[in-house]
């Protein structure tokens, strides 16, 4: 028995059990590869318990001075890839464990006490999130200056407004551009929010009941740049709100991707021809040479699908489990790695796209009011000279239809045609019938007038001038 025992793949638990696990559970419970993602800072953690160990006299400080030194061994050798977990090692836990082990016999098993993998496994993807959602935040907001940029190079570019896809409002195209730029700042902004919220350490929790051995963990949490412990030892272990709420926000940026990337493939269309793609971020097609596709704008709409379904996965996976800690929640990983990888592949795609692209300026110009886009214009005045905005709506819609039974726009009336739809319509009002004119009336604080926009301008790259010293100066462990 002693001899069968000792060939056994090591393992972090069975010694209660009569017969080694088969070969279908163990293939159905080992963790995948992309959880090696998780061992740098399984280890950084393990170092945190280690002088954890020592402070509850569990080792001395020779003890977890050599543990230390292991662990960095080991960190150093996974990192330049001379180990890496086996197909024996159930997880990455198990890993660290026997490498430990191996190299420093029994006192690698010493490291073990006080802590369960159920506290283990949510510390390091806690740990995981809140690195990555300062990366990611760092790629968003290079797409936010790439959209900046291209603002200040149009802040006297005109464009059409659009409300459900018809011409609307003469606007700059600086401010479409900053609408975009706007829903990004918010979604950086949900992360800053998201990281406030879960800036808390569930090491100490050990399975669900907290640990009789480490008893200071506010202390390991400082070590790894948490503000404090979890409250609750049941829930540290028992909930995944703070992966559910990380993908939320990471779909609500997906969603604000896919509204950008819509508009861009409008925008490059021959229907459109408001921008032309850079030759590098566009494709061709594979029969019909003159085409140039913007296949970044579709792969980032499509990859938004998969962001929402990441997280349906895991509110699905979360909503039925009673607590604390059962391995459906394995799940929370697979979503987690799924959006993130999936962001950092899009965001520097989409940066470039934006960076490079080609404005039509005249084009812009030209469509800007086409559609009548100049009517609100026509109510407004008659308004601002004591005319009932109800009854000035309908002075502009007769105006409008002369303007359509006559093939002509608003800006081509003439004084008898004004004073056939109305009297109280002049000629006086052809100073307000431009584009250039329509937009520098909208003066007010987040309006499209040239001079808001570029305040606009200026406070977006402050804010993202803030937020990206909240990307760089991280106090948890970075890889």
């Amino acid at each position: 028995m002693s001899g069968n025992h000792t060939e056994e793949p090591a393992r972090l638990w069975g010694a209660r059990f009569r017969s080694p696990p088969d070969p279908a559970l163990m293939a159905l419970s080992r963790s995948p590869t992309h959880h090696h993602r998780l061992i740098p800072y399984d280890i950084t953690s393990s170092m945190a318990h280690a002088r954890e160990l020592e402070r509850a006299g569990l080792l001395t400080a020779e003890e977890c001075s050599t543990i230390t030194v292991s662990l960095q061994g080991i960190l150093a050798d996974h990192a330049a890839g001379r180990i890496a977990p086996t197909e024996a090692d159930e997880d990455i836990h198990t890993f660290v464990e026997r490498v430990m082990t191996e190299r420093l016999g029994p006192l690698g098993g010493k490291l073990r006490a006080g802590r369960s993998r159920n506290d283990q496994a949510a510390n390091d993807l806690r740990l995981y999130l809140r690195d990555q959602a300062r990366k990611l935040s760092a790629l968003i907001l290079d797409l936010q200056a790439a959209l900046a940029a291209q603002a200040e190079a149009h802040l006297g570019t005109i464009a059409p407004g659009f409300t459900h896809l018809q011409p609307a409002q003469p606007i700059l195209f600086a401010h479409q551009l900053l609408a975009h730029g706007q829903a990004f700042a918010r979604d950086v902004a949900r992360l800053q929010d998201w990281d406030r919220r879960f800036a808390r350490s569930p090491l100490g929790a050990a399975a669900l009941a907290g640990s009789a051995i480490a008893m200071h963990p506010e202390l390991a949490a400082k070590e790894l740049g948490y503000d404090l412990p979890t409250e609750n030892s049941i829930d540290a272990v028992g909930n995944r709100d703070h992966v559910a709420e990380f993908l939320f926000a990471i779909a609500m940026h997906g969603v604000h991707l896919s509204r950008l990337s819509e508009e861009i493939v409008l925008w490059s269309s021959r229907q459109f021809k408001w921008i032309e793609l850079d030759d590098a971020f566009a494709t061709g097609s594979s029969i019909m040479p003159q085409k140039k596709n913007p296949d970044i704008a579709e792969l980032t709409r499509g990859r938004s699908a998969r962001l929402i379904g990441d997280l349906a996965s895991m509110l699905v996976a979360l909503k039925g489990l009673p607590l604390a800690y059962n391995r459906d929640m394995i799940e929370d990983k697979a979503a987690a790695f799924d959006a993130i990888d999936g962001l950092t592949l899009v965001l520097p795609a989409m940066t470039g796209l934006v960076r490079t692209m080609k404005v039509y300026v005249d084009t812009l110009l030209k469509q800007s009011t086409e559609g009548f886009t100049l009517a609100t214009e026509v109510a407004d005045w008659l308004s601002r000279r004591g005319v009932p905005f109800a009854n000035a709506h309908e002075i502009t819609g007769a105006l409008v239809r002369l303007c359509e039974e006559r093939g002509i726009g608003l800006e081509d009336v003439s004084a008898a045609d004004l004073a056939l739809v109305d009297p109280r319509l002049d000629i006086s009002i052809k100073a307000a019938l431009t584009p250039q004119a329509a937009v520098a009336a909208r003066q007010g604080y987040g309006g499209t007038a040239p001079e808001r926009v570029k305040e606009q301008l200026g406070r977006l790259r402050k804010l993202g001038a803030e937020q990206k010293t909240w990307c760089e100066t991280y106090a948890g462990p970075r890889f």
